[in-house]
């Protein structure tokens, strides 16, 4: 597996021994926006939402794990929970919320899980510090290895936009594979990007 894929890239989720890999993790970290004014500089803290949608082969929507609902029913999608501030005092190299997903335990019909991101107080991602994501295999405290990335602060394709789609797992003649999407959306709204992902990227 590579390091920073190419949009639109599809890849197996299979580890350099040809074992499917069983278990995935979403990591987003990012820090608060600087603002200068007369008395020197505030700290804005920023709200970014990571969250998983499964949906079954007809593209319909079977649950959402997100800051409201931290896991699905059979625990197989588990959410770390909601940072409200991100990094107030600079990137300590900790993701601030990370959704695992568990391929092995997910209900038989789902197909699809997508992974998408919103800015919960509309703030743009090309004005938020060190915004990243990255998928890896491993657990929210240990990361083994990473297989996309995207950097979201210095890519000016996410600027003026707070949503955006990271990448879809599919499940292909019983494997998983993964849709490196990373398409910032014009949605405002988690419900918003819920459907761009069932109109565009199933």
């Amino acid at each position: 597996m590579a390091i920073n894929l190419q949009k639109g890239q599809r890849i197996n989720l299979k580890k350099e021994n040809g074992a499917e890999l069983s278990q995935a993790c979403v990591g987003i970290n990012w820090g608060a926006i600087e603002k200068k004014g007369l008395f020197g500089t505030k700290k804005e803290a920023v709200d970014l939402d990571g969250s998983c949608i499964l949906y079954d082969s007809n593209k319909n929507v079977t649950e959402v794990v997100y800051f409201g609902n931290l896991k699905s029913k059979n625990g197989s999608v588990r959410h770390s929970g909601d940072d409200l501030t991100g990094d107030v005092n600079g990137d300590d190299g900790l993701d601030n919320e990370v959704i695992t997903v568990d391929f092995s335990n997910l209900e038989p019909n789902v197909d699809h899980v997508a992974m998408v991101l919103n800015s919960y107080k509309g703030q743009d991602f090309g004005t938020i510090p060190f915004a990243s994501i990255r998928i890896y295999e491993g657990t929210p405290t240990n990361v083994k290895e990473v297989f996309a990335k995207y950097d979201i602060a210095n890519d000016a394709s996410f600027r003026g936009h707070v949503a955006m789609v990271l990448g879809v797992f599919y499940r292909r003649n019983g494997e998983w594979k993964f849709n490196a999407i990373g398409d910032p959306t014009a949605d405002r709204k988690l419900e918003q990007t819920i459907q761009t992902v069932q109109m565009n990227y199933l």
